[in-house]
């Protein structure tokens, strides 16, 4: 495996930047670029038969291909701009008072914890966070969570493949666990479309909350929420409108988050497009070839001197990203938003290669990403200039 898989031509990256960061913001390939440029001429043509007389049979359309990859009912399901918005619903439509809780775990994105402080505050309730045992094991994470849950406890959120950490936990076994203890939970699955098996009506959840842009390589802005049939009534909008069929036909629970005023929902309708691009087998192309590029430069990352393992995924597991702990030589500075580690800036000043990087609970770590249109060349260069940053870190504070 040393040449570029057949369908790297599909991608038009920018050839000067080694873009090892799929996780975080996934580029399309052309023909589904192409498929969101045509949804928006076909706006401009003629805008009042487009959102009058045809977006909400289009939404329809597009939303019954994606539910048929995530194996479920398309009447379960509404296209969003991505999970941050559905994760907003979910925050929206769910009744807190003072004294409630809202679990999630130490695992967590940075803006779902946010979205739900602000929903605490706003309600006088407070968020909990379970720690998990690092690091996390299936049987061990489920008993923590279920541990945690109270009679206060109104809601748990969990991660299905965790951002910073990329782990990948046991959702089924979690949501049992909180229905047997009578809590609703919301999944936030941003990274788990494509890159894992779904089946959304099986899992034992009352929310899931999708981004179409990471492994699915869906535009950006579409995304999705999953909603079972029993919390349906209960669902609100955070962006208040006109919230009603702008066609005239019969109500629904998803009229007031399909209409949000006037937008261009070209990326909605273009992610069925991303759904047909990647049929079964150019799906297991993608996990197969992602997954065999990502283990290989793990287990480089693993020989440096001072760099740990977040979590090992289990065999039979096709994983697209890998996250590894690296050494806190003398003078790191963990970084923030908007002001990444000193070895994510030199690798992209120096070497022209995007990764991720932060301070997660604490701990130092890089998160690598890798799709179709990645070689192994590049996976090496990136393991091997890290390798060298890291040597020159240790140089200098010995």
């Amino acid at each position: 495996m040393t040449a570029a898989h057949p369908l790297a031509s599909e991608w038009e990256l920018d050839p000067a930047s080694v873009y090892l960061n799929h996780g975080s913001f996934g580029p399309s390939p052309r023909s589904v670029r192409q498929a969101r440029e045509a949804w928006s001429r076909q706006l401009e043509l003629q805008p009042m038969r487009h959102f009058c007389r045809e977006l909400e049979v289009e939404l329809d359309r597009a939303s019954e291909v994606v539910a048929k990859l995530l194996r479920t009912q398309t009447d379960r399901l509404v296209l969003l701009d991505n999970a941050t918005f559905a994760m907003n619903v979910v925050a929206a439509s769910t009744p807190l008072n003072p004294g409630d809780e809202v679990l999630l775990t130490d695992h967590e994105y940075g803006a779902v914890r946010n979205i739900w402080q602000a929903r605490c505050r706003a309600t006088g309730a407070r968020t909990a966070a379970v720690t998990l045992p690092f690091p996390p094991d299936p049987a061990a994470v489920v008993a923590a969570i279920t541990a945690a849950l109270k009679p206060e406890t109104r809601l748990l959120v969990v991660s299905h493949v965790t951002s910073a950490t990329a782990c990948i936990l046991p959702i089924r076994d979690i949501c049992h666990a909180a229905r047997q203890k009578g809590v609703p939970v919301c999944v936030d699955g941003p990274h788990a479309l494509a890159m894992l098996d779904l089946n959304l009506d099986s899992l034992g959840c009352d929310y899931y909350c999708g981004s179409g842009h990471k492994w699915l390589c869906g535009p950006f802005g579409s995304g999705f929420l999953w909603v079972h049939p029993r919390r349906r009534d209960a669902i609100q909008t955070p962006i208040v409108s006109w919230g009603g069929s702008i066609a005239g036909r019969p109500a629904s629970w998803k009229d007031s988050l399909q209409w949000l005023g006037t937008r261009d929902a070209a990326p909605l309708l273009a992610l069925a497009d991303a759904v047909r691009f990647f049929s079964p087998d150019v799906i297991a192309e993608y996990r197969s070839w992602s997954h065999t590029l990502i283990s290989a430069a793990r287990e480089r990352l693993l020989q440096i001197p001072g760099v740990s393992a977040f979590c090992t995924p289990a065999e039979n597991d096709f994983v697209s990203m890998a996250a590894v702990e690296l050494p806190q030589t003398a003078g790191w500075k963990p970084g923030y938003h908007g002001h990444p580690d000193s070895l994510q800036i030199q690798l992209r000043d120096q070497h022209g290669i995007e990764v991720l990087t932060g301070s997660w609970s604490g701990r130092r770590f890089l998160r690598l990403s890798a799709h179709l249109y990645n070689t192994p060349q590049q996976l090496e260069l990136c393991t091997t200039a890290v390798a060298d940053i890291l040597q020159q870190e240790r140089h200098a504070t010995a």
